[in-house]
């Protein structure tokens, strides 16, 4: 009687294949999102310096719009896609306000302080208001629901903003800019600003997305308000 011979397990075998196929899944994942971004976060009791905000328009326009906002908030996103463009050809260009940008990034929205960071960085070469509506327009390529190291998409923002990418490179890896983003969130705080986009306008908040018209009759009611400038002297005394 011929003895059959035993049959070897698979399992191993199938462990195996198993591993490997989540070890490749594993790697598409990482060459797709890339390692999780270092921590971004200042280092406590490190000196801030005063809130400016980043200007856009006549720094010596009769009204100022400050705008506390998180490059994250959905909200923000709306203001900056839909409003903004109106708000600046009709009322930041035509000279009625100027408007200040404040970051104010929120502790759930993992991807804003590195948001605030590469913005901070374009601004240091001029180009703030250019990354400003790069980093709004592709806000859902991203956010944490996207990635989680939104770094590659920012350094193709600068790219294409045609900025010096080892100046810029330098800037976000040294985190240098972190007291200028912490400075503009204690401004918010200092004020009473709870949720994003908030609006300062004259002395009140507005904790809303506003709208275009709104904004409008906000700054003209400021303006008709305003004292009129006095008129320049002539100069009646003539050199001889």
């Amino acid at each position: 009687m011929v003895k059959a011979t035993p049959t070897k397990s698979r399992t191993p075998f199938y462990g195996v294949l198993l591993l490997l196929a989540l070890a490749g899944a594993g790697g598409i994942w990482y060459s797709i999102n890339g390692a999780k971004q270092k921590p971004i976060e200042l280092a406590k009791g490190t000196p801030l310096p005063k809130a400016e905000g980043y200007l856009r328009g006549d720094p010596n326009a009769a009204v100022t719009i400050i705008e506390f906002a998180d490059f994250e908030c959905p909200g923000c996103g709306q203001f900056a896609n839909v409003t903004e463009p109106d708000v600046r050809a009709r009322i930041i260009d035509a000279g009625l306000a100027n408007i200040r940008y404040y970051d104010y990034p929120l502790p759930m929205h993992a991807n804003t302080m590195a948001a605030s960071l590469a913005a901070s960085c374009a601004a240091d070469q001029g180009k703030f208001w250019e990354m400003h509506d790069a980093i709004f327009a592709g806000q859902y390529d991203w956010n944490t629901q996207a990635t989680s190291n939104p770094r590659k998409t920012f350094d193709q923002y600068a790219a294409k903003l045609a900025l010096d990418m080892t100046v810029y490179n330098q800037c976000y890896d040294s985190q240098k800019n972190l007291p200028r983003i912490e400075s503009h969130r204690n401004a918010g705080n200092e004020r009473g600003v709870g949720s994003t986009p908030t609006f300062l306008i004259g002395n009140k908040l507005y904790p809303i997305v506003m709208g275009y018209d709104q904004m409008k009759a906000i700054v003209d009611s400021l303006r008709a308000a305003a004292p009129e400038k006095p008129a320049p002297r002539a100069d009646s005394a003539k050199k001889k």
